[in-house]
């Protein structure tokens, strides 16, 4: 609607933006800890099983770990509506821009495989099943997603906190071993089998195969624009430093100290107990294995060494699932931001019933799946093989990210801010580099993501210039210069009332009969729902139209013709929002609305219990000067 700025809701406080970055963070501890150890998959590594050498290297990736999130709690408080790698290359090249998007599309796509094939390990499916089992998974959380991200993005929320007690409960269960895991620690300098001894180029590049874990902060830049406000400030001039800051800290030193502490847990168990070869061979679920040995040095019992591992595996493999649900939702909302911005073709901004684009929904379960039908033929090395593809599109997002704001001279940062952010941009750009020249596969991938989306990109903008000129057959029948309505607004006498309009229902007829008995203006409301985690604000879009949306023009032009046959002023009022509640609720307290009028749901069980009813949502929050009427 013309001249009332409406924001989107900032209802994410600090403890829920945390447990978004733990599902990704706190995640990588149930695979990076056992590759280090276990697997021979640094990069061109082939004949290199770092085993008891790999402390180094963990230490290493934990400590640029902070560093990373100290640069994303400065990156946040610089774009407080929304702060990932497409909104802050924006500023200085789209082409950038898009780059930095079609990296993060590389990165969630195999951050969803990774994870669900992780998750499909801890819960014990047997390895020769674990490629379909996860394809299966991918369907599963696609269906979900399909309802909209609401209620499903809830689920790192509540697994958080039981992923922290595990991480305390196997710190604490080793705590009388962890001085066997220092005395049983192999120099760099041991010669390995072949007699050859591990250099610091070895060294380097285990460095950069071992980065699996940093994608979650590109997910809490992007949130900024849904944060809680910094107290003092204001939606026109929002400030969210306090609070990206609380949701960034904690994490980052659970995440650094619970990853080195177990990192050094597994050197210690005793090697009588649990032969290297075991550790080899159960890589894949490594926590669960530390949690059964060490239960069984703690307790003495089998039995309740059995219990542990299965309660551990249980937890940790439902924080993996919430990691692919996250990835997928955070794939829509940047494959529909894209297309939202012309990026991509407009036909991926056709939203289903719920509000949640079909094609990006399409895309974002097809392209795991696709990934992982690579492991299909040697499900052993499924891990090793995907792990090899995720660091170059994270990495490569981040650097695009720091990089463009270290060169941006308009961001307020102290010297010391832009220089560790400099810093830290050098030492991302060489691992990407490095990835690039050491991991081919990686390297492959992703240039196949960039080209076809690049691709794409400009099939939709000679698309776009063909429709500036051209429109629908529908459109021009709804749409015509003499069609929109010039009316004025009288609101001094009688009282206001809005209607929530889903569709030419009785519930339109009541208000508009309730607005003439109080003489009053009917302001009409439609909620065009987009069920999309939107990574950032769009950049360069017009502002929606009721008269460009076939549905709501229906509805409008017959409510102003029957407002204009009773003397009642009618005034539309168009909406596009991810929370029709809190659209409703926002709207309700700009307008100064004296009264609410709302239609009955009538939606399945299923539908009401992932996406929530919308009366109650209202009724809960509604001011007490503004009287509700519920028609059914």
């Amino acid at each position: 609607m013309e001249g009332i700025g409406v924001h989107r809701p900032r209802n994410v406080d600090w403890k829920r933006s945390a447990a978004l970055l733990y599902g990704d963070w706190g995640t990588s501890k149930a695979y990076v800890i056992g590759l280090a150890f276990a697997a021979p998959i640094f990069l061109g590594q082939k004949d290199l099983i770092w085993g008891y050498r790999c402390l180094p290297v963990i230490l290493a990736v934990c400590f640029l770990t902070a560093l990373v999130a100290y640069n994303y709690a400065v990156v946040c408080s610089c774009f407080p509506d929304g702060g990932g790698v497409y909104s802050a290359a924006r500023s200085q090249s789209r082409f950038l821009a898009m780059l930095g998007a079609l990296l993060l599309v590389a990165n969630f796509t195999v951050t969803a495989a990774l994870s669900g094939w992780s998750a499909m390990s801890y819960f014990g499916v047997p390895t020769e099943h674990l490629a379909v089992a996860t394809m299966g998974l991918m369907l599963v959380v696609g269906f979900l997603n399909f309802f909209g991200p609401k209620h499903t993005g809830s689920l790192a929320v509540w697994l958080a906190l039981p992923m922290v007690v595990v991480v305390v409960l196997l710190i604490g269960m080793s705590a009388p071993y962890l001085g066997n895991g220092l005395s049983q620690l192999e120099s760099l300098g041991t010669p390995l089998a072949g007699g050859r001894v591990v250099g610091m180029s070895d060294l380097w590049i285990a460095f950069c195969g071992a980065i699996l874990a940093l994608s979650g902060v590109e997910a809490i830049a992007n949130l900024t624009g849904v944060m809680k406000l910094d107290p003092g400030s204001t939606p026109d001039k929002p400030v969210v430093t306090r609070t990206a800051m609380k949701s960034i800290l904690p994490v980052g030193i659970e995440v650094v100290v619970g990853t080195s502490l177990l990192g050094l847990a597994l050197l210690a168990l005793p090697k009588d107990l649990v032969p290297v070869t075991e550790i080899q061979a159960r890589y894949e679920d490594v926590l669960r294995l530390m949690a059964e040995k060490y239960a069984l040095l703690t307790f003495n019992s089998p039995e309740i060494a059995r219990w542990v591992s299965l309660v551990v595996g249980i937890i940790v493999g439902l924080l993996l699932v919430s990691a692919v649900n996250t990835a997928i939702a955070a794939l829509i909302g940047l494959i529909y931001m894209l297309s939202r911005d012309g990026e991509m073709p407009r036909a991926f901004t056709r939203l289903n019933v719920h509000g949640v684009p079909w094609w990006p929904m399409v895309l974002a379960v097809a392209l795991p799946v696709v990934v992982l039908t690579l492991t299909l033929g040697q499900p052993e090395q499924g891990l090793i093989l995907l792990a090899g593809l995720y660091a170059i599109g994270v990495v490569g997002a981040i650097t695009v990210n720091l990089g463009s704001c270290t060169f941006n001279k308009l961001l307020p940062l102290h010297w010391f801010e832009r220089g560790l952010m400099a810093l830290t941009f050098i030492v991302l750009f060489a691992v990407e580099l490095t990835i690039a020249k050491t991991k081919p596969d990686a390297l492959y991938f992703t240039l196949i993501v960039v080209a076809a989306g690049f691709a794409l990109r400009a099939w939709s903008q000679r698309r776009a210039g063909l429709r500036t000129i051209t429109v629908t057959d529908q459109v021009a029948r709804v749409v015509s210069p003499e069609s929109v309505p010039d009316f004025q607004l009288r609101l001094n006498p009688g009282q206001s009332i809005l209607v929530a309009a889903r569709g030419l229902t009785p519930v339109l007829s009541f208000a508009l009969e309730e607005a003439r008995l109080r003489q009053g203006s009917l302001y009409v409301l439609y909620v065009k729902e987009v069920a999309v985690s939107m990574p950032g604000p769009l950049q360069n879009i017009t502002q929606p139209r009721w008269q460009d949306d076939p549905q709501a023009a229906h509805i409008m032009y017959n409510l102003m013709e029957q407002g204009k046959q009773h003397e009642v002023p009618v005034v539309p009022v168009y909406a596009v929002s991810e929370n029709p509640a809190a659209t409703i609720l926002d709207l309700s307290a700009t307008l100064g609305i004296d009264v609410l009028v709302l239609g009955s749901p009538h939606r399945n069980r299923l539908v009401n219990l992932l996406k929530g009813n919308v009366v109650n949502e209202v009724a809960k929050s509604l001011p007490e000067n503004i009287r509700l009427l519920i028609y059914g």
